[in-house]
């Protein structure tokens, strides 16, 4: 609609786009993954994102080739963020195996790490199109492999590593999908439970603080 602000401007503060004001990559790419996530991918039309930013269509050719170059360009957005996220945290060094998982918990409180309703947006487009489907499976694949990964740096043996990587994966994909209506503070009481039954041993108090502190920074409470 005229006038109506772009929701992931490069710069958040930067005022709505509006008459013939030359729009970059970036904002046609941040619309069309605004509409993406909220409507689905068949509502990422040229046309459509055009209206949504009250500018011409014909910009959009400045930056793209097609509307199938844009939603390619989504895909590799979604691929080199929340999958390299996730793989970049499951790396990092840490004195236990809780700290490790504590560092890919940092993908759920920072969505700026790992884009939640993005990844759900994905996954419901993979249902009609086989081409993302494969990616899908090929991006589950890289993350519980990392997972797998960085259970085995703490001599978790092979076939146990791969298993506590699946759980903490999958789990973590339907506790988002379920979206349950707990507050802040539950959740953060949880983590100590959540951590032993992901690891089998408990978390060093250091962790849950430096945790903790994180989470006031990101989390949307």
């Amino acid at each position: 609609m005229p006038g109506k602000p772009v929701l992931h401007r490069d710069d958040p503060s930067a005022a709505p786009l509006i008459g013939n004001v030359k729009v970059t990559r970036d904002d046609w790419l941040n619309v069309a993954m605004d509409v993406l996530i909220t409507d689905g991918v068949e509502q990422v039309k040229v046309l459509a994102l055009a209206e949504r930013m009250n500018v011409s269509r014909s910009s959009f050719y400045w930056y793209f080739k097609s509307r199938q170059d844009l939603l390619d360009a989504l895909l590799k957005t979604w691929e080199e963020t929340n999958t390299a996220a996730m793989v970049a945290q499951s790396e990092l060094p840490t004195k236990q195996i809780t700290g490790a998982v504590l560092n890919v918990f940092h993908c759920i409180a920072n969505p700026a790490l790992f884009n939640t309703a993005l990844d759900f947006a994905i996954r419901d487009w993979a249902r009609r199109s086989g081409k993302v489907r494969n990616l899908l499976d090929r991006s589950d694949a890289r993350r519980v492999e990392a997972l797998t990964q960085m259970f085995s740096r703490f001599d978790f043996p092979e076939v146990e590593a791969m298993t506590r990587a699946k759980v903490l994966y999958y789990m973590q994909l339907g506790y988002d999908m379920a979206e349950p209506n707990e507050t802040y503070a539950h959740r953060l009481k949880m983590v100590p439970h959540y951590l032993k039954a992901f690891t089998g041993i408990a978390p060093l108090e250091e962790e849950l603080e430096a945790f903790e502190v994180f989470t006031q920074q990101h989390w949307e409470v």
